[in-house]
């Protein structure tokens, strides 16, 4: 059966602020990790209000922290942001704080617009075209270090913390095969090129020592509620916020609005069909059928699950309620 996980992307509610969607975090990694979901990751984005996790590192090792069995970990950190040895550092001390617990997902976007990009790395020198030879560097400093190195990432030095290559284009899915890593492609937000960056995974594959075999997770949104007619209205929340980014408006996340999506232009409306084309928004029937297509199309090995919902109790019942759709199926398989 496919493995579920958890990508949390903190956001930050309207007529609400970081202290509380941080807080809201740490409590749905805990109910995630009592209703057995595999991971719990956070994504590194700046400059934006409605999301809580620009200091990814950070919140991994509170959300680490405040659960024991759940492994956590970033999807991703964006590598041209930073240097890789600071990272190396980063994700050992974090796998020596909580070891066997953490994982480490690299994507090459910023996460932020360019200006942004600029005034976190300081310099020209780190860029999306330099992201392959970031990521072996950063894979070298979690190996053994010999006896004549003389810089050596202490904590992470022999750690040997699994690494993903995340993507949303074939770019990310040649670079993991070719490494032999496993991947995750974005489809929650952009699956335009999703089945051929599988494919091209999985064909090019090359075994590794840290993995022998090609392994896919993919983002997929999740609404559940009650009834259809409830989860339609939780995702217009998700619905809003894309019309806002899209249009040059980013901000905090929308209170649901019935009605919302019938409202928009043609353009609006194709924009967050296609964007959101890999999501599930019912009833457990209706959510557990549609998971189940989802898999059966992609072959995907692990699903990494999102639900920005306004309402932080919603939230949490939207994931009860997949665990417990998906549960049943499993029973009755």
């Amino acid at each position: 059966m496919t493995t579920l996980s958890i990508l949390d992307l903190a956001p930050v509610p309207e007529g609400s602020d970081v202290s509380r969607a941080l807080a809201n975090t740490i409590d749905l990694a805990r109910h995630a990790e009592r209703l057995g979901y595999n991971r719990y990751w956070l994504a590194e984005h700046h400059n934006m209000a409605g999301i809580a996790s620009a200091a990814t590192s950070v919140v991994i090792g509170a959300v680490a922290a405040a659960t024991s069995t759940i492994r956590v970990g970033a999807g991703g950190i964006m590598l041209p942001n930073h240097a890789p040895l600071v990272i190396a550092e980063q994700f050992g001390t974090l796998n020596a704080l909580h070891p066997g617990r953490i994982d480490l997902g690299l994507g090459r976007a910023p996460g932020s617009d360019m200006a942004t990009a600029r005034a976190l790395r300081r310099t020209l020198q780190g860029d999306v075209d330099s992201f392959p030879q970031d990521v072996m560097e950063l894979l070298q400093w979690f190996e053994p270090a010999t006896e004549d190195q003389r810089i050596r990432a202490n904590p992470g030095e022999g750690q040997a913390v699994p690494v993903w290559i995340l993507g949303s284009s074939t770019f990310g899915a040649q670079l993991a095969a070719h490494l032999g890593l496993p991947y995750a492609f974005a489809s929650h937000f952009a699956p335009g090129e999703m089945q051929a960056a599988i494919r091209i995974y999985r064909q090019t594959f090359r075994p590794s020592p840290r993995l022998d075999r090609p392994y896919v997770m993919l983002g997929f949104n999740v609404f559940a509620a009650e009834t259809d007619a409830e989860a339609k209205r939780l995702f217009s929340s998700v619905q809003q916020a894309f019309v806002n980014l899209r249009s040059g408006r980013p901000g905090k996340l929308p209170p649901p609005r019935d009605g919302f999506a019938a409202g928009l232009g043609q353009g609006e409306r194709a924009m967050i069909d296609q964007a959101l084309a890999c999501s599930a928004v019912g009833s457990p029937p209706t959510v557990r059928a549609a998971v189940d297509a989802f898999v059966a199309a992609t072959g995907a090995d692990e699903l990494m699950i999102t639900s920005q919902i306004w309402d932080h109790a919603a939230r949490v019942r939207s994931l009860e309620l997949l665990s417990e759709a998906m549960g049943d199926r499993r029973a009755a398989a």
